[in-house]
């Protein structure tokens, strides 16, 4: 396994709409196991491949208190929503030292693929909820910073931008 690069906001490839995985060969597989270490490295709860630069419909996740129940998401589909929706604090691993409140339902149901093709249904609350709908999110090209007012996301997008060529610099 490998760690992979995380894109970083404002990056224009996490606005890429993502394909469905046409087949769950070695190389899904592969991704998938790469994309579960590299969000257990940065200590997030969810990583898309959008945010890799793999535009496939696949995610991976682990909203457990002990970090040990890794699931695979391959071709998501959402078959319900409740009504109610909550609001809550969201950081993302492609926005580095940000978070923002997001209105997200408070539970949703999903089909999708784990990493053996096998197909299965999700009925998620609470924290794995939001995960599935902020994780969601990436696979059609969008960032939770687009649900923040546009001064708030302007703040974040022109200190992220100043932080990478700061980055750039030292590296010369």
């Amino acid at each position: 396994m490998s760690l992979l690069n995380i894109l970083t906001y404002p990056d224009p490839r996490l606005n890429k709409v993502a394909k469905p995985v046409a087949a769950i060969d070695a190389r899904i597989q592969q991704l998938a196991a790469d994309m579960l270490e590299t969000m257990y490295e940065a200590k997030g709860v969810g990583l898309a491949a959008t945010q890799v630069d793999v535009h496939e419909r696949l995610l991976v996740m682990d909203t457990s208190e002990e970090r040990d129940q890794p699931l695979v998401v391959i071709n998501p589909r959402v078959v319900w929503t409740s009504d109610d929706v909550v609001l809550g604090d969201e950081g993302c691993l492609s926005v580095p030292g940000f978070s923002g409140d997001v209105e997200r339902f408070a539970e949703i149901h999903i089909e999708c693929e784990n990493a053996n093709g096998d197909t299965y249904k999700i009925e998620a609350t609470e924290l794995q909820a939001v995960c599935i709908q902020h994780e969601m999110d990436h696979l059609i090209g969008k960032v939770y910073v687009e649900y923040l007012s546009p001064l708030k996301r302007g703040r974040i997008k022109t200190k992220l931008i100043k932080e990478a060529k700061e980055a750039q610099k030292s590296e010369s």
